[in-house]
């Protein structure tokens, strides 16, 4: 099956793979050994709660001193 590449770098897929991701409305996309490779991703909330917060970041490798100083390089930028 062909997928069209358009004018905006955007890839229309065929309806015969769509329909086998049902409520699948994004998808990660990533290069390997010269191909593109899309993964369907189910777009969650990270938990309502301050801990469910600082368990994602704790999965991700983000210090609070990060969080700090991104904050500091954020408010240091001219608008």
């Amino acid at each position: 099956m062909l997928a069209k590449l358009t004018t905006k770098n955007q890839i229309t897929l065929p309806r015969k793979v769509v329909q086998e991701f049902v409520g699948i409305e994004y998808f990660d996309a990533d290069v390997q050994d010269g191909r593109i490779v899309l993964a369907p991703v189910r777009m969650q909330p990270v938990g309502t709660t301050l801990n469910g917060i600082r368990e994602k970041m704790k999965k991700l490798g983000i210090a609070p001193a990060d969080v700090t100083e991104a904050v500091q390089w954020a408010r240091s930028k001219e608008p």
